[in-house]
């Protein structure tokens, strides 16, 4: 299962550790941990009568939302900087290429935090589009062998 990570504490988290592999272009990292919890405010719980007549019974949470989702999951991150990529549609191919790369080997990834990382640009005198089919099939080989390679440096899952 693939879920995004959305919060930036999340994604600090996994960006301050070591980049597990790299290619030309992308760094991965990955983390396996769960993400953080959101914090709400506290609410009062219900208060309800006891059939017993000795007093009101609170109920409480037993655990968290966060907590409760099984360690197995994926939870994908993507940073595409725009000083590697200028253009918005190039952002959003790129973030496209690196979310189908992971979803192909998601059954085969290690559960946790994953973060992959734009960190140099594609040459804009090769790839003249912005979002063009070769730039995409660039990105996804590329892709294919950053996963592959943290495959091999890593176990996978059980």
């Amino acid at each position: 299962m693939i879920a995004r990570l959305v919060r930036s504490a999340d994604f600090e988290r996994v960006l301050r550790s070591r980049s597990r592999v790299n290619t030309a272009h992308f760094a991965l990292r990955h983390l396996p941990v769960r993400p953080g919890r959101r914090r709400e405010p506290p609410q009062e719980p219900p208060e309800r009568e006891l059939s017993t007549g000795q007093g009101p019974m609170v109920e409480r949470p037993v655990d968290d939302v966060g907590s409760a989702a099984p360690i197995d999951t994926v939870w994908l991150g993507a940073v595409v900087p725009k000083r590697h990529a200028r253009r918005a549609v190039t952002r959003t191919l790129l973030k496209r290429q690196i979310r189908a790369a992971v979803g192909r080997r998601a059954e085969v990834l290690a559960g946790g935090l994953w973060v992959v990382r734009l960190r140099a640009p594609f040459d804009r005198t090769e790839f003249i589009s912005a979002a063009s089919a070769p730039l995409a099939r660039s990105a996804r080989a590329e892709l294919d062998q950053l996963i592959e390679r943290a495959l091999r440096h890593a176990p996978a899952r059980a």
